[in-house]
This record gives structure tokens, C-alpha cells and sequence, in this order.
């Protein structure tokens, strides 16, 4: 907003009788308080940073060692058994100062010295503690001794009041698994999937492949490790995300949704003023680092890296690979609405705009009826297709002039909305509302998103909102907690006026939203066409149903003395098989956020154990107290699963990272080229929920969310992403392909239904023999 002032802020004329000025008192004053806010944000940033550098300690404890020192060094006592007298000697002031000067300046060197070494020593003495694991393969419920005394050290290291990056630096870093541990693990996922012919056959492969040439290849992991702050984050995020080819719409990107039941205002543009203020205060928490770590049980930790990208971030195109362009600070957002894109400044008066502010200039770019420039309308698709075209078309036609100037607003943004002109959300009265929901913030119409930014707000016209998010910078969580922070904010701490406006002193005066001007030829024209054909293809193939699972939820699964997330797994290898009559390779997305810089890992749900199961719930000659065993066997190998990818020892990544190896080596390796070109027809994904704890769902059980979902990863495969939302819903998000004949969308979530209430009904015939 600064600048739109600086241009105005004086006007001269040259008169016979010299030079006239007019000043311009609002104009002064803006920039004025521009320039106050930035030095006050530069001196948070500064302090804070200071705080995270030196955590677990403090500034003042620096204070503490000095006066220790410096009253010993009175008391005749030399702490420093001859070090200060040291320093003494070499200080290059010698000669300058007084004697009693030079002996307290090397006093407090000595006591700054031993300060920095205490908290390095800290900081180790943490890392060692963070690296004990043993409490997460404990009983639920039971804690042993060892695991108590862990927990109250972690407490007493972990300090007081840390900031969103404090513990960075006492993280672990992911270890490298040994190749025999990950070839039994992989050997074993992968047997119930194989007949005795084909297991055997891998069994050579992997043996193989043990002798030679994993050992060289894992030397160069370890080495990597050692160099690296995480051995797989660089390379996963390259390999899996930047240099794929493909349309990176439904194939990568995801989408989050409103809460399910509430919408606090029907007015579109003041639920977007709200929700775009919300994201600018957490915004402004995430740069001066004020947003509290994440940490697991309230104790452990998790990596906060991924944070650091979430604003003012894009995805840019390259022809090989794309790389993603983040700026520090960005004082505009983009709007789309109607084929036409619109800057927006965040600012004025070196503050954020209020909500109602917010509301009143995206009132008038709805109410604005000019009509795209020609090519403006689908121009977004250009991100919903193959990425060679859209880097080519980037450099030839947006490197210069008007396009590079409008290209750069959208990609320099802070954050990027679509005001969306349909109206979606959950409906009881019809029965495809969350469905047709779910397909728009996942696709849209192929041009009403701008796909590379870091994620797009939709914002519909009944007032509901929904994220989709690009994949490449972060994971799905990262997104929630953001997400979860809007909602709160939204909700309870803005609000709305008895009319649905929002809330807040409005001035007039601000600047009203610039459309951004384009320049594109025919030729552009065609190849955006072009991109939104292979765009249509892949939206129109998708097959989405989400499926609102109320006959119970977590609360009653606990009760059953088993983990809800084992319990959903399990039914779903149970729907599956019903669904097509095989088992497949299935893949659970599960964090490895305990080390540092760390991301995912993949947890093989379909085991032998879970296999066994299934089998039982189809043999009429099985009683439901042998399969309910079953049940708790194969229950108790996913939970081990899931605890060891997330302890480092998960089989996935470690094979990725030594197929990255080989290839670089110019390896072939028979059994690293077999392991990754398995498809994964069954992919799966939790969407965690209340990360924050903003909002109680015992106080307000209807401000639920609907949780996200992502498209479908196989061509004959589901996708499904879940979330257990509060104590009696689960919502199922499940994607595949119309083109497929071997799958349904809405027919594998009534088998997903039916598999939940078989599995129940197991517990409670149980229950009924007790009675």
C-alpha cells in the first residue's frame, strides 16, 4: 500500500515564481506508519530469532553466568582454573584499557564461552532424549518407569515457553535402517500379495540384491546422512514431486473442506474477509516464529520446517524439473473471479486491512461486470496441464511487458483466492452434495485455480470455503494446521454482524482492487486450449464419493481397547477384498516429523495378519471369537507398523533413497526397479484433527470438519483419506477412475460401511457373552 501512497504523497509545478509543493498529509502518514510497522516487525523478528538461537536457554540466563563469574573472580576463586588469565593475555586491547577493565571484559568472554557451551550441552543432552523411542512401542495406557523418568527429563530440557523453531536444533536426524532389516520388512509386506512362485522369485532378487550392490549403495546413504540434515526430505521432494511431468491437478495436489454442518455467513465476500484476515494474523505469528511447536502426547517435539514455505510460495515450471519460488514477504493477494484476476493489497497504514475492509474490495470485484481479456478466462489452465507446455509457454510468452508484470503479482503473491460462482457444502437434502463439493476443490473447473501456487483458497458463493493445497512444499497436516487456525479465528474470535458483514472500523479511502492486464497472442491462447482439454480429461475422469460414516466413531472403537486408525485399516483391507475379491499393496501415508526435517513414511497396511482376518470374516466355519483374535492380532502388527515408520525404520524410503543412489552409480539393480514399479491400487491417508485445540467438540460438537482428500493414485486403484472427527463420525473421502471397470467410488464406500458394522458387530457379541 506504501507504494500506491509514495507515488501521491507530493505533486510539484514550476511556476515564474519557483517550485510548488503540495504534500499530501494522509499520504505522509501512511508511510509513516508503514515504516514504523516494518521496524517493529524487523525488532520482533530479530528478538525472537535471538530466543530460538540460544533455546533452551535465555538471554537473561547469559546475565546469570556473567554475575556467577564475575562474584567469584571478587570472592578470589578462579572458576575458569586459569582460562581468564588466558584470555587476559592474548586480548588485542592490551595496553588500552586498565588492568581491572581488561579482567572483567575477559571475565565476561569466559562466562559467554561457558554460557554457549552449556546450552550446546543442553541442546545434545535433549537430542540424546529425543532419540529414545521406546515409549511409543509401550501398552497403551501403561507407562514404564524408564519411559516416566524419559518424559520428566524431556520436560525439564525442553524449557520454557518455546517458540515455533525452537527445538530444531535438538531434533534427530533420521536414521539410515540397516538393508537386511528393510529387505525381512519388505519380504514380508509383500508375501500375502504373492503366490509361492512369484515370492520366491522376489525372494532371489532381494538376496541378490543384498550381496551386491546395496552394501555400496548404503555407505553412500550413510555418508549422506551424516552431511545432510535428513537423507530423504531433499531427494522425496525432488524426485517424487518437482520433476514429475504430469499434470500435477488430482495427481498431486490436494483439497481441505469447510466445517461440515456450520456456515457463520451466507455473504461471500465477508466470509472471505474474515478467512483471508485469519490467514494474515497466522501469517504474521508464522514470521516473527510465535506459532507453539508441535508436539506429540504435549512432549515430544515435531518438526516445524515445513511452515516456513506456506505463504507467498509458487511451484515455477521448468522443462526437466520445477523448483519452488518462496519470498520472505509478499503485501498483495490475487483474486480470480469470473476469468478475470485481480490484485489486492494487504496493507494500509503499515497494517493488515480489517475484515470489513477485506469484505468491501471483494464486494467490488463482484459486483465489477467487465469481461476477460481475450485468453484471461482459462488462462489458470495452463497450471492444470502438462508441465513442458506450461515452461515453455512461460518463457516465451510471460518473460516480458504486461504478461511477466501480471504473471509476477500471481506468482509473488501472498496467498491466491477464487471467489467462486457456485455454491457447494454438505446438504442432507441432497444426496451428492459433499461429492460434487469434494470434485470442486479438487479440480474445479480446470481454470478457476492457479494450481503452483502453495494452495488456493476457494471461496463459494453460499458463503463456504475450501483449500487446495500443492503437495511439493509440505504435507497435508501442515496444511490442516493452518487451516484449523482459520476456522477458529473465524468463528470465534471475528464473527459477524446480525446482517452477516464483518465486524470492524472501515476506512473508505483505501484503494480499490487493480485488474491485472494481459497481452496474450493467439498461439498462447491455443496452447492454454490445449491444456485445458487434457485438464477436462483428467477432471471428468474422476470418481469421487465421500462417505459420512455416523454409526459410531473413535469413542466407541476405544472402548473396544484398540486403535481407531488400526480398526479404519483393517476395515478397509476387509472392503477391498469385498470390492474386488483380491488384496493389493497399500499404502498409509505416516509422518516422520520426530526427526528433523522429516516428512512421511509409508506403513504397508496389507499384511498377513490383516490377511488372515478377512479370510476368517469370509469363512462361515469361523466363530467370531476366532475372528475377533485375528482381529487384535493383525490390529496389534499395523500399530507396530505405523510406530516403526515413524521411528526411521519403515521400509519405503530407505529403498527410494538407495534406487536415487543407484541411479546416480549407474546401477541397475533388478530388485530396486521391481520394488518401485509396484502400484499402489489402495492408497490411504488420515487427516489429523484438533492440532490446535481452538475449538472444543464437546462444548460445540457441530463445528466438525469435513476433513480432505486427494485423487485417485493408481489408474485401477482408490484413493482414501479419512478423518475421525470428534467421537461418533469418521468421513471416508475415497477417489478412483470412471475409466476403470474394476472400480466404484460409491460402491467400495457402502463395502467400506458394511465392513465398519461387521467388525463392530464382532465386540459386541463378545459383550453379549460376558453378559
Amino acid at each position: 500500500m506504501a507504494e500506491a501512497h509514495q507515488a501521491v504523497a507530493f505533486q510539484f509545478t514550476v511556476t515564474p515564481d519557483g517550485i510548488d509543493f503540495h504534500l499530501s498529509r494522509e499520504a505522509l502518514k501512511n508511510i509513516y506508519l508503514s515504516g514504523i510497522t516494518s521496524w517493529r516487525k524487523r525488532l520482533i523478528i530479530f528478538k525472537n530469532g535471538v530466543l530460538t538461537g540460544v533455546y533452551p536457554a535465555s538471554p537473561s540466563s547469559w546475565l546469570i553466568v556473567v554475575i556467577a563469574i564475575m562474584s567469584t573472580m571478587y570472592a578470589r576463586i578462579d572458576p575458569s582454573m586459569g582460562m581468564i588469565d588466558c584470555i587476559n593475555k592474548t586480548l588485542p586491547v592490551n595496553g588500552y584499557l586498565a588492568v581491572q577493565t581488561q579482567s572483567v571484559l575477559s571475565a565476561m568472554l569466559f562466562a559467554t564461552g561457558l554460557w554457549v557451551s552449556l546450552i550446546l550441552v543442553l541442546r545434545y543432552i535433549l537430542k540424546m532424549l529425543l532419540s529414545y523411542h521406546g515409549w511409543m512401542f509401550e501398552p497403551h495406557g501403561r507407562m514404564s518407569r524408564t519411559t516416566k523418568i524419559w518424559a520428566t527429563l524431556v520436560k525439564v530440557f525442553s524449557g520454557r515457553r518455546p517458540l515455533l523453531y525452537s527445538f530444531q536444533a535438538s531434533l534427530p536426524r533420521l536414521p539410515v535402517p540397516r538393508v537386511d532389516d528393510t529387505i525381512e520388512r519388505y519380504l514380508e509386506s509383500v508375501r500375502p500379495l504373492l503366490d509361492d512362485e512369484h515370492y520366491n522369485r522376489m525372494e532371489i532378487l532381494a538376496n541378490e540384491f543384498k550381496k551386491d550392490p546395496a552394501p555400496r549403495l548404503q555407505k553412500y546413504l550413510i555418508l549422506k546422512s551424516w552431511w545432510a540434515t535428513n537423507y530423504v526430505s531433499d531427494w522425496w521432494e525432488e524426485y517424487i514431486y518437482l520433476r514429475g511431468r504430469s499434470p500435477i491437478m488430482v495427481n498431486s495436489n490436494f483439497y481441505t473442506m469447510d466445517l461440515l454442518y456450520v456456515t457463520p455467513t451466507h455473504r461471500q465476500a465477508a466470509r472471505a474477509g474474515n478467512a483471508v484476515h485469519a490467514m494474515l494474523i497466522y501469517r504474521q505469528k508464522l514470521d516473527r516464529k510465535e506459532h507453539s511447536p508441535m508436539r506429540a502426547l504435549g512432549i515430544v517435539p515435531m518438526c516445524s520446517y515445513q511452515m516456513e514455505r506456506m505463504f507467498n510460495t509458487t511451484r515455477i515450471p521448468g522443462i526437466e524439473t520445477d523448483f519452488i519460488q518462496h519470498l520472505k514477504d509478499s503485501k498483495h493477494m490475487v483474486v480470480y473471479h469470473k476469468g478475470r484476476f485481480y490484485k489486492v493489497w494487504l496493507y494500509h497504514g503499515g497494517r493488515h486491512l480489517q475484515p470489513c475492509e477485506l469484505e468491501m474490495q471483494f464486494q467490488k470485484i463482484l459486483d465489477d461486470r467487465t469481461e476477460p481479456q481475450p485468453g484471461e478466462l482459462k488462462l489458470a489452465a495452463l497450471t492444470a496441464g502438462e508441465r513442458i507446455p506450461w515452461a515453455r509457454t512461460r518463457v516465451k510468452f510471460f518473460s516480458q511487458g504486461i504478461n511477466k508484470v501480471s504473471l509476477d503479482a500471481i506468482e509473488k503473491a501472498a496467498i491466491f483466492m477464487t471467489l467462486d460462482e457456485e455454491e457447494q457444502g454438505y446438504d442432507k437434502e441432497k444426496l451428492r452434495s459433499i461429492d460434487f463439493y469434494a470434485k470442486s476443490l479438487l479440480h474445479g473447473k480446470c481454470y478457476n485455480r492457479w494450481f503452483d501456487k502453495s494452495f488456493n483458497l476457494i471461496a463459494y458463493k453460499n458463503g463456504k470455503l475450501g483449500i487446495n493445497a500443492e503437495h511439493s512444499w509440505a504435507d497435508a497436516p501442515i496444511v490442516g494446521h493452518m487451516w484449523e487456525f482459520v476456522l477458529s479465528t473465524d468463528h470465534f474470535l471475528l464473527g459477524y454482524t446480525e446482517e452477516g458483514h464483518s465486524k470492524g472500523d472501515m476506512n473508505k479511502m483505501i484503494s480499490p482492487p487493480s485488474k491485472l492486464q494481459w497481452d496474450i497472442p493467439q498461439e498462447c491462447q491455443d496452447i492454454t486450449e490445449s491444456s485445458y482439454k487434457v485438464a477436462k480429461m483428467i477432471a471428468d475422469d474422476v470418481d469421487f464419493h465421500c462417505c459420512l460414516f455416523d454409526d459410531f466413531g473413535k469413542g466407541l472403537i476405544k472402548k473396544c481397547r484398540t486403535s481407531p486408525d488400526a480398526f479404519i485399516q483393517i476395515a478397509l483391507q476387509l472392503a477391498h477384498f469385498r470390492d474386488k475379491g483380491e488384496f493389493c499393496l497399500t499404502y498409509e501415508a505416516s509422518m516422520t516429523r520426530l526427526f528433523r526435517e522429516g516428512r512421511t513414511e509409508t506403513v504397508r497396511s496389507c499384511t498377513m495378519e490383516s490377511t488372515a482376518f478377512v479370510h476368517a470374516m469370509k469363512n462361515p466355519d469361523k466363530t467370531n471369537e476366532e475372528r475377533l483374535q485375528l482381529f487384535h492380532v493383525a490390529a496389534e502388527k499395523h500399530q507396530n507398523m505405523y510406530r516403526l515408520a515413524m521411528t526411521g525404520a519403515g521400509i519405503d524410503r530407505h529403498l527410494f533413497c538407495l534406487y536415487v543412489v543407484s541411479k546416480y552409480l549407474g546401477i541397475d539393480s533388478p530388485f530396486l526397479k521391481q520394488v518401485l514399479s509396484e502400484p499402489w491400487r489402495l492408497s490411504t491417508s488420515q487427516t489429523p484433527q484438533q492440532q490446535l485445540n481452538m475449538i472444543d467438540l464437546n462444548k460445540y460438537p457441530q463445528y466438525i470438519s469435513a476433513g480432505g482428500g486427494f485423487g485417485p493414485v493408481a489408474d485401477d486403484g482408490y484413493g482414501v483419506s479419512y478423518i475421525i472427527g470428534g467421537e461418533d463420525l469418521i468421513t471416508f473421502h475415497i477417489s478412483s477412475k470412471f475409466s476403470s471397470p474394476e472400480t466404484d467410488s460409491y460402491r467400495f464406500g457402502q463395502n467400506i460401511r458394511q465392513a465398519m458394522l461387521d467388525m463392530k458387530a464382532l465386540f459386541n457379541t463378545k459383550k453379549d457373552k460376558k453378559i
